[in-house]
């Protein structure tokens, strides 16, 4: 927890039409159903009612009052996965549909509070969710970067995936309110906007044209809101002090915590920082209204190379927890760091979706064909492709072999037609090249102030000993390994 923290953001800054209008202008045209004016209307009458809307804005920023209308949410249940049994209430997402002018406002509130944080350092290094220039990928690569590390230099390493049930929709107003007054130093009128937009909200739920009754929200914070994910970050800011208070790596991508410990296999009990850690850690969400899911925190355990992922250590509680595979943050990933299982899936559901294609394709123009094949496809084969770097050929090959079958597809060639000159006339650079794409991308947004701080460290430039033209060059330290390409 970082602690009593002096008052330093006392007041939200009105704004000028001309930015109130940027903001309007470039918004997603999203809004609630009970909306009097929808905001693609909104936005092409915007000249004309401009300052009016400015005048609702700036004095909800001055006055430290949120509209009560801006407040109301209508609830729309939204599968967690396709597949799962809609009958089963838990697995749906409550999202909520707010008044687009809410949006607006939080936008702006958002905006200040972000440059806040960053010039007051206060927001948490190791959140990456809901942040600029953060992830799911930025996250997964760090981890699984340390983990590595880790392996390479001998060590074993337990990650752990803890769980927290609707987590978003428990948190308690007057712990948040006191957190964002001690720990964040947010007072006056900046204060009282807060606590306006957290206290009095309704709510109701509304599937096709049925509607329940309206409903006071007295607890959590809006899911599809601009500040909800926000403020649900700041919410767990103490946890980061528990992490550290007992020496254990971790990454939190919004409620998805990571923990990970490597250690040695001489050691006697290496798992006992982390189970006092997370003892803590269940105590803490206890006192805070978050409710910990053991039954779905699970573990994997790596080793040095991909033989020796099953140690005779003891791991105490954390045994029983032990799996081969886990999925984590959309990435299926096995003890033996060879990404079958994740591979197996990206080739099964791309190919699945390339038939449910064949059937639109008559209808579709090919510009349209290619648009919607980089939505169902490309977008599988890339997703945090990144941490494929190191996988064997054979595993790569049948991702390539998706692409070529998209490539195929789209062109209307045969089977037989060699892939080589199609894919370059798509301009499409083939899966091996793309995964080094993406890593160096990462490498030039980290060296470019684009990437989180914990990418941006892990770089380090390399030092001349004979001439001064590595140094000119902008070369980077290659660090020493033992395992060449870990997959192999």
């Amino acid at each position: 927890m970082h602690g009593s923290c002096s008052s330093l953001f006392s007041a939200f800054l009105p704004i000028v039409l001309s930015d109130l209008e940027k903001l309007v202008l470039n918004a997603k045209p999203c809004g609630s159903p009970n909306d009097v004016v929808p905001p693609r209307f909104l936005k092409k009458v915007f000249p004309i009612i401009g300052p009016h809307i400015l005048n609702i804005i700036n004095t909800s920023l001055l006055s430290g009052q949120v509209p009560r209308e801006f407040k109301h949410a209508v609830i729309h249940p939204l599968l967690k996965k396709p597949g799962l049994d809609s009958s089963v209430i838990s697995n749906f997402r409550p999202i909520s549909k707010l008044p687009f002018l809410s949006k607006i406002l939080e936008r702006i509130v958002y905006t200040q509070l972000m440059d806040y944080l960053n010039d007051s350092q206060l927001s948490a290094i190791f959140q990456s969710g809901f942040k600029p220039f953060h992830s799911m990928k930025t996250a997964l690569v760090k981890v699984m970067n340390d983990i590595l590390i880790a392996t390479d230099h001998g060590k074993y390493a337990v990650l752990v995936l803890l769980d927290m049930t609707a987590a978003f929709d428990t948190v308690d107003h007057d712990l948040l309110i006191s957190r964002l007054q001690h720990c964040v130093g947010i007072s006056g009128s900046a204060l009282l906007w807060l606590k306006s937009y957290l206290l009095n909200r309704t709510f109701c739920v509304k599937l096709g044209s049925a509607s329940s009754s309206v409903a006071p929200l007295l607890w959590g914070v809006p899911q599809g809101s601009i500040l909800g994910p926000l403020l649900f970050s700041l919410y767990l800011l103490p946890l980061g002090a528990i992490f550290r208070k007992h020496k254990v790596p971790f990454h939190l991508y919004a409620d998805d915590c990571q923990l990970y410990l490597p250690f040695s296999h001489s050691d006697s009990l290496p798992s006992r920082p982390l189970l006092d850690c997370l003892t803590d850690v269940k105590a803490w969400m206890a006192k805070n209204f978050l409710n910990f899911n053991d039954r779905k925190t699970e573990a994997i355990l790596f080793g040095p190379n991909r033989f020796s992922h099953t140690p005779d250590v003891d791991l105490a509680a954390l045994t029983s927890q032990l799996k081969s595979s886990i999925t984590n943050l959309g990435v299926k990933i096995d003890s033996a760091l060879i990404f079958d299982d994740h591979v197996n899936g990206v080739v099964k559901s791309a190919f699945y979706h390339l038939r449910r294609l064949s059937k639109v394709k008559p209808f579709l123009s090919k510009r349209d064909l290619e648009s919607v094949i980089h939505a169902f496809i490309t977008s599988r084969l890339d997703y945090c492709n990144s941490l494929l770097i190191g996988v064997g050929q054979g595993t790569l090959s049948r991702l390539q072999l998706v692409q070529n079958a998209a490539a195929r597809f789209l062109t209307g060639r045969r089977n037989f037609d060699h892939i080589t000159p199609i894919l370059a006339s798509l301009h499409w650079l083939p899966t091996e090249f793309r995964i080094r794409f993406k890593v160096l991308l990462l490498v030039f947004k980290s060296l470019n102030g684009l990437a989180p701080v914990y990418l941006s460290d892990l770089l380090k430039p390399h030092v001349p000993t004979r001439s001064l033209q590595s140094a000119e060059q902008l070369l980077l330290s290659v660090p020493k390994s033992q395992l060449k390409l870990r997959g192999d």
